[in-house]
């Protein structure tokens, strides 16, 4: 998780507040099940016979030494995982294909699309992309800039954006802060919104609209549907 000081916390909440989008102190409840990511991605591992696997954003290997996979490789620029670089460098310069692709890195739209994309390019045609920290459940839990401890940041956005594209299907389980995942295939409930910049989306339109957003879906009927 990116580090975050007193002084930062302070000067980004004023930012945020005054020029972004004023904290009006709603909440969202979600009721997260018990199951964590890893229990995700060992279920999805074991179903598919899942051999190549990459993660983006290892944070201390909390969930990269909870894998079970023949060949994985962990990308952070700062600690865990086995390759120490930031996301774009080691996507500029990677040939492998992989499975399965668990995205938790700098969660910043921004960032987050350019990491959607280049997984894309080197996901394997059956193979699935993963993002955490995608159901955020307050304004201050999603604010960029950061001013949280307890941080989710907008990946929400970048996952309202791709479940425009008619060739992605997209999907968000109500598991460990809210895991999306994305299989190239036909859109089977695709968004069409009329928005020019995603980036431009306020928790309040998150508030008012998460279960159309995200395509919400249990974990035990996710599993199903492997």
């Amino acid at each position: 998780m990116e580090r975050l000081n007193e002084f930062s916390r302070l000067i980004n909440k004023v930012y945020y507040n005054l020029f972004v989008e004023l904290d009006k102190k709603k909440k969202i409840t979600f009721n997260f099940t018990k199951e964590k990511r890893w229990d995700l991605l060992n279920q999805i591992i074991k179903i598919k016979k899942i051999e190549n696997y990459l993660e983006i954003g290892c944070d201390n290997n909390h969930l990269f030494e909870k894998i079970n996979v023949s060949n994985k490789i962990g990308v952070d620029p700062r600690e865990g995982g086995n390759v120490r670089k930031t996301s774009d460098e080691f996507f500029k310069y990677n040939k492998k294909k992989f499975e399965l692709i668990f995205i938790d890195g700098l969660h910043e739209y921004d960032q987050v699309n350019r990491d959607i994309e280049n997984s894309l390019n080197c996901i394997e045609n059956d193979g699935l992309i993963l993002l955490h920290d995608c159901l955020p459940s307050t304004l201050r839990s999603q604010a960029v800039p950061r001013y949280s401890y307890y941080w989710n940041g907008d990946v929400w956005k970048s996952i309202v954006k791709f479940r425009h594209h008619e060739n992605l299907n997209i999907k968000t389980i109500k598991i460990d802060e809210g895991i999306s995942v994305i299989k190239k295939c036909k859109n089977q409930n695709i968004l069409n919104l009329n928005i020019k910049d995603y980036k431009n989306l306020k928790f309040e339109d998150f508030y008012n609209n998460y279960k159309d957003y995200m395509n919400l879906i249990n974990y035990s009927d996710f599993i199903k549907s492997i």
